[in-house]
């Protein structure tokens, strides 16, 4: 169901069960578990300075795996609570810029893992909603807070209310997500990015994504988030990174960053 190679310093995670419009399962979460694991190593002993999330086929996620759950016997609270947000968490705090190219379907869980991926691209055809209505359910994996911090509530509820889709090229004119591209160039560009990132500085790269989610999760304030960019810079000003940068800049090369 996951798939992970590494090269290139790399990491791609995919999801790999067409088939499904890889929708998951338990044991697909704990696949991407162990993926993410591996890469995180992988960042670690140098091999790894970006990810890379994408899905086989025509989908990228349609969310849960609901064909062989039974009515009244589910268990959907420890399915995301004891199952799914842990691993969504981890995801969030990955140790290196994270890239996910979202084509088709990206509902539920799916728009979740999207949620916890540092820079999200997607499909101008892509198909991003909340269908869970026609389900008795409500939107889940941190959906409500994506469509209402980013879109607003009315429009949050909107979608929830009707089930409508949003193409991925409106979803970016919402503020959803980066960047709209056309599905045939979606993988190549979602790949170039990322190359881009693992060849830059990853200590200032991980330093800005920190500081992003402090001022997401704790509401910082103007001055507050410049007090923590002096902090970081503090920390940068002294790093094998920074002396490479400026000898770079005065010598008139591109810079070789190896921290």
């Amino acid at each position: 169901m996951v798939r992970l190679t590494i090269g290139n310093g790399i990491a791609e995670v995919v999801l790999d069960a067409p088939y499904r419009l890889n929708a998951v399962d338990e044991q697909a979460l704990a696949e991407l578990s162990a993926a993410y694991d591996a890469a995180a190593a992988g960042v670690a002993d140098g091999t790894v300075r970006a990810l890379v999330l994408r899905g086989e086929g025509r989908a990228f996620c349609a969310g849960r795996d609901l064909g062989s759950i039974q009515p009244g016997a589910d268990d959907a609270f420890g399915f995301l609570d004891a199952t799914l947000t842990p691993l969504l968490r981890r995801m969030a705090d990955f140790p290196a810029p994270t890239f996910a190219a979202a084509q088709g379907a990206c509902l539920g869980v799916g728009l979740g893992l999207l949620l916890a991926t540092d820079v999200v691209y997607v499909a101008e055809n892509a198909r991003i909603g909340s269908p869970f209505a026609a389900l008795g359910l409500a939107l889940d994996s941190g959906g409500h807070w994506l469509f209402t911090e980013r879109l607003g509530p009315h429009r949050a509820l909107d979608l929830m209310y009707t089930g409508d889709l949003m193409t991925g090229a409106e979803a970016v004119a919402g503020g959803l997500f980066s960047r709209a591209v056309p599905a045939a160039e979606l993988l190549d560009f979602t790949r170039s990015k990322a190359a881009r990132a693992a060849s830059g500085p990853l200590q200032a790269l991980v330093a800005s994504k920190q500081l992003v989610a402090r001022i997401r999760d704790e509401r910082l304030g103007l001055w507050q988030a410049i007090s923590g960019e002096n902090d970081v810079q503090g920390v940068l000003g002294a790093s094998d990174d920074y002396r490479e940068g400026l000898e770079a800049f005065r010598e008139k090369r591109a810079p070789r960053f190896t921290a």
